[in-house]
C-alpha cells in the first residue's frame, strides 16, 4: 500500500464518525421529514400518500399566517436588536477592566440560564397576577396588560427574547473587536479621524465577517423561536403570539397530524436556507463593493 493511499484511508477514518452523526442526526431525519410531508400520517396509523396536499394547506390555513407573521416581526426586531444591542455592549466593554470583565458576565449570564428558565420567570414577572401588576394593584394602580393582550404580549415576547440573548452576540462581537490592529487605529487618529470614522473605516470592515456571522445565527433563532412563547404565553392571548415552530409543534403533536407538522417543517427549512445563503450572498457583495 503506498503512502497516498494509507493517508487517504487516515482522513476517511478521521472523518467518518462526524460523517456518520450527519447522516444518522441530519441526513436521514431530513429525508424522513420530507418523505412524510407528502403523506396524512398521525403518528400511529399507516401513511397514505397526500401529494401535495399538506403544502395547499399550508397556504389556505389562517393560524400558519398568523404565526408567519408574528415569528417575521421577532425575526426583524429580534435580529436588528440583538445585532444593535451586542455590538454596541461590545463596543462599550472593549476594554479589559475588571469592571467590564464583570459586565460582561452580567451580559452573557441570562444566554446561558436558557429559556425555558428565563421565560417561567418573566411569566411570573409579566403576567396578570405576576410581581409587576400586584404592585402596582397594592399600589393601587390598575394592572398593566403585559401578556393578556395581543400587541403588548408580542412586544414583552421581543423584548424578553433580545435581552437574554444579545449577550451572546456581544460575546462575538468582542472577540471580532480584539482582532483589530490597534495600529491601524492609532493611523486613524494621527490623520484626524474622529470616532464614527474610525468605526466606519476602520472597525466596521474587520468586523463584516463577525456581522455575517451574527446576523445569521440570529435570523435563524428567531426563525425558530419556541421555548419563548411556550413558557412566557403560551401561545396567547388568542392564539397572538404563536410562532412558526409552536405551530408545527402544536399541530404535529397536540392534534397528531404529523404529516401537516413535516410539511410545515420543510417549508420552514428552505426558508432558512434561503436566508443563509442571501445573508452571505449579500456580505460578499459589499465586500466587492468595498474592494473596488
Amino acid at each position: 500500500m503506498g503512502r497516498r493511499a494509507a493517508e487517504k484511508i487516515a482522513d476517511i477514518s478521521m472523518l467518518s464518525p462526524a460523517v456518520l452523526l450527519v447522516v444518522v442526526f441530519c441526513v436521514i431525519p431530513l429525508g424522513l421529514a420530507i418523505y412524510l410531508s407528502f403523506t396524512d400520517w398521525n403518528g400511529f396509523d399507516e401513511a397514505n400518500m397526500v401529494g401535495w396536499a399538506n403544502y395547499k394547506r399550508i397556504g389556505s390555513d389562517r393560524d400558519v399566517h398568523r404565526a408567519a407573521i408574528f415569528t417575521g416581526l421577532i425575526a426583524i426586531f429580534g435580529t436588528l436588536g440583538l445585532n444593535v444591542f451586542g455590538l454596541g455592549t461590545a463596543m462599550l466593554l472593549n476594554r479589559n477592566t475588571r469592571v467590564n470583565r464583570f459586565m460582561r458576565f452580567l451580559a452573557f449570564s441570562p444566554f446561558v440560564l436558557g429559556a425555558v428558565v428565563l421565560g417561567f420567570l418573566w411569566n411570573a414577572i409579566l403576567g396578570p397576577r405576576g410581581a409587576i401588576n400586584t404592585l402596582l394593584k397594592t399600589w393601587g394602580y390598575g394592572s398593566i396588560p403585559f401578556l393578556s393582550q395581543s400587541t403588548p404580549a408580542k412586544i414583552s415576547v421581543i423584548c424578553v427574547i433580545i435581552w437574554a440573548s444579545y449577550g451572546f452576540h456581544a460575546v462575538l462581537y468582542l472577540a471580532g473587536l480584539q482582532t483589530i490592529d490597534q495600529s491601524l487605529i492609532e493611523a486613524a487618529v494621527v490623520d484626524g479621524a474622529n470616532r464614527w470614522q474610525i468605526f466606519r473605516r476602520v472597525k466596521l470592515p474587520v468586523l463584516a465577517p463577525t456581522i455575517t456571522v451574527n446576523l445569521t445565527l440570529a435570523m435563524i433563532g428567531m426563525l425558530k423561536v419556541y421555548e419563548w412563547v411556550l413558557t412566557i404565553t403560551k401561545g396567547g392571548p388568542g392564539g397572538r403570539t404563536q410562532t412558526i415552530a409552536y405551530e408545527i409543534l402544536s399541530v404535529a403533536f397536540d392534534n397528531s397530524w404529523l404529516g401537516y407538522g413535516c410539511a410545515q417543517g420543510v417549508v420552514l427549512m428552505v426558508i432558512l436556507v434561503v436566508l443563509s445563503v442571501a445573508i452571505q450572498i449579500a456580505r460578499r457583495k459589499s465586500e466587492e463593493d468595498v474592494a473596488a
